[in-house]
């Protein structure tokens, strides 16, 4: 194993800092084996805040002194390719990227390794985009056309793009043929780090079901919330707010709680006394619903995506297969009728600890380095 070597010049090279998400979870995690590494990133915002980061050096692209970039930058995506091919790595060994749109398109020297963390290929620009241009109403109007012209141009960047990565990492399986189909490139599948220790095992639980994200329309919160409305009996709580808290609080019934933005400390405690956690998104992995699981918490998810991987159906909780209101009404009526083991819910989670993400990382990095030097 690679004792960090200070003398390594490293950079570290992310979409942008505006939200502390999943992917932001694996950039703490890389810095914390890299803790000398300058970070590079498009745009970071005046409120994302992280007591690791603020030490570092974060170097920002160009978008950064566009007007309002910090908070509207993804409408300047036309220019997000040739912002990230600005950046300059002539000074560093290894260039290591963590990337869900542009971060993998960087460009590096003969002498230089880069190696990419691929949360996903850009999903709007390949196999996503018409579910994109549906839900933002661009079918078939003429900013439709351009948007889809624009996608177009993006997609062949995006492919070319990948041959500058000498080796992918991927965040599943799911990912990795993902990968595969938009690249025809090969990946280790590393999963995501998740920190389990976090989260306290739970076995005596309560009688309400619980789910919690930003409220936005790919999550399907709304889809949970009309399979509970038919289902009176059963009281569900959801935490998080976003765009989508207003028309989803309207058409909640008497027995679901909406709580809006809720601190860790209780965010914690509604997941390690749910009776079960409901999760009706397609993730690439999903780290929220390994949190449950860390609580001894069984999840009720939507087969499809990283989800596959992360839960066993029947053993630390249950799938539905259709995004539909009758399907997760259904999947409630099967989990009432079963009985679930805290103890092997919370083994299985540790599968995806902080621990063994940076156990993995850091032994691929090496192996790879050592072999390219």
């Amino acid at each position: 194993m690679l004792i960090y070597d200070k003398d390594l010049r490293v950079a570290v090279v992310h979409d942008w800092l505006t939200d502390n998400g999943g992917a932001e979870k694996v950039l703490s995690a890389i810095l914390d084996l890299f803790p000398s590494a300058d970070i590079f990133t498009l745009v970071k915002s005046d409120k994302f805040h992280d007591a690791q980061i603020d030490k570092l050096k974060v170097t920002t692209s160009f978008i950064q002194r566009l007007p309002w970039a910090s908070k509207y930058y993804r409408n300047y995506l036309p220019f997000f390719p040739v912002a990230v091919e600005q950046f300059d790595f002539s000074n560093y060994d290894l260039v290591l990227s963590s990337s869900y749109c542009v971060a993998k398109g960087v460009i590096t020297g003969p002498d230089q390794l880069h190696i990419s963390y691929c949360h996903s290929p850009m999903r709007y620009a390949w196999d996503l985009q018409f579910q994109y241009l549906k839900e933002a109403g661009l079918e078939n109007s003429f900013k439709g056309k351009l948007t889809r012209l624009l996608l177009n141009k993006l997609r062949l960047w995006d492919y070319a793009s990948s041959a500058r990565v000498d080796h992918f990492i991927s965040n599943s399986e799911f990912i990795k043929k993902r990968i595969n189909k938009c690249y025809r490139r090969s990946s280790q599948v590393i999963y995501p780090p998740v920190d389990v220790d976090k989260f306290q095992l739970n076995e005596v639980k309560e009688s309400y079901y619980f789910t919690c994200s930003r409220l936005v329309q790919y999550k399907k919160i709304q889809l949970i919330v009309e399979a509970f409305n038919k289902m009176p009996d059963k009281r569900l709580v959801v935490a998080g707010t976003g765009p989508e808290f207003d028309k989803i609080k309207s058409i909640a019934s008497s027995n679901i709680e909406l709580l809006g933005y809720v601190e860790f400390k209780k965010l914690k405690r509604l997941m390690e006394q749910a009776k079960c956690f409901v999760f009706a998104a397609e993730e690439d992995f999903g780290i929220i619903p390994v949190e449950a699981q860390a609580c001894g918490t069984p999840v009720i998810a939507y087969g499809k995506g990283g989800c596959l991987e992360t839960v066993i159906d029947g053993v630390t909780g249950l799938f539905f297969y259709e995004q539909e209101v009758e399907a997760i009404a259904g999947a409630v009526s099967r989990f009432e009728d079963m009985r679930w083991d805290c103890h092997t819910i919370r083994n299985h989670s540790e599968k995806f600890s902080l621990n063994k993400f940076k156990s993995n990382f850091l032994s691929f990095v090496t192996d790879k380095y050592e072999k390219f030097k």
